[in-house]
């Protein structure tokens, strides 16, 4: 009878433990592939839109350089162009918006965190959650037919009534009673941006170890106390980030902003109640319109300075929560 042949190990068909390690295998290499190019086609996109920037604000840049920041003149028909009212509305009406926002926003997470009912908890997180929900239009639109008269009959008037005749505070508060304008603008923005920084500080104050605040209140701690010595320390990084993106929907908003600011490129004084401009408002009143040349350039050319601005506040917050972390870090 023939020998029988031995099958050699090396050539035996792979078993299922290895068929399943390789199939594993190939399956993490690919998702490490597909993260990555996703992360690259987010650069690819960044610098693609940064890129059609600076290519369409280039004969603004060229014509104007950095006096496009100081000028305040803003005249199609001269063909002549400057930044400044419009960057200046946008971040007045932005901190205005988050001096207001941030309060508020601090008191609705500490009243569902420490203070609410059970009951009450979350029917009202879910209500503050919606405001989120309202198209910025319905904003604009509540803000220029409702709280534009409200604010001028029943705030403007009578402050222009208190403060005439004082130096300073008269031309703070002067302008026509019509209810629109820089403080119009950064309220709504404020009731627009309450959600977003409400609903994260409410997050990060729900993550505080039960146990810590125990302690403390074991040890005589009022619920102010435990609030400003236990939980905000321990979720400052995320407090500082919910208000950074509050900050970022302010900066960006359109609609509303059109509505209530006023639309006007003046910056004859420095009121509160004076109508002005932002560079969203600018872009969504004008690009339509505006012809090829000088006139589109510039209008690039403030949507390039609002991203730079963005970049800017983002990269602050980074770095800022980074030398939270750092901190945190050396203390343990």
């Amino acid at each position: 009878m023939p020998a029988s042949v031995t099958t050699p190990a090396t050539s035996r068909a792979p078993t299922p433990r290895r068929l399943t390690r390789l199939s594993g295998a190939w399956a993490d290499r690919g998702f490490a592939w597909l993260a990555r190019a996703a992360a690259l086609l987010t650069l690819g996109l960044l610098a693609a839109i940064l890129g059609s920037l600076l290519v369409g604000a280039w004969p603004a840049i060229h014509e104007y350089g950095l006096g496009f920041f100081t000028s305040s003149v803003w005249d199609p028909v001269q063909d002549q162009y400057g930044g400044l009212v419009m960057i200046y509305g946008t971040l007045a009406t932005s901190i205005i918006a988050l001096v207001i926002a941030v309060p508020v926003s601090f008191g609705i997470a500490l009243f569902l965190t420490e203070l609410s009912p059970a009951w009450l908890k979350r029917p009202l997180g879910i209500a503050i959650e919606l405001l989120a929900a309202v198209p910025s239009i319905v904003y604009g639109m509540w803000g220029l037919m409702v709280f534009g008269p409200v604010l001028a009959t029943y705030v403007q008037a009578p402050l222009q009534s208190l403060f005439a005749g004082v130096p300073y505070l008269e031309a703070f508060v002067s302008g026509p009673p019509v209810g629109i304008g820089i403080l119009s603008a950064g309220i709504i923005l404020a009731i627009m941006v309450i959600p977003f920084i409400a609903s994260v500080m409410r997050d990060v104050f729900e993550v505080t170890p039960a146990l810590l605040k125990e302690s403390a209140y074991g040890l005589g701690s009022t619920t102010w106390e435990v609030v400003w010595k236990v939980v905000l320390p321990y979720t400052k990084t995320g407090v500082l980030g919910g208000v950074m993106l509050g900050l970022g929907r302010a900066l960006g908003e359109t609609m509303a902003v059109t509505f209530v600011i006023g639309n006007m490129n003046q910056l004859n004084s420095v009121s509160i109640f004076e109508a002005a401009n932002s560079i969203t408002s600018a872009l969504a009143n004008e690009f339509a319109e505006a012809g090829a040349g000088l006139h589109q350039a510039s209008l690039i050319y403030l949507g390039l300075i609002l991203f730079f601005i963005t970049f800017v506040v983002l990269s602050m917050s980074k770095i800022l929560l980074s030398r939270l972390q750092k901190n945190e870090g050396a203390r343990s």
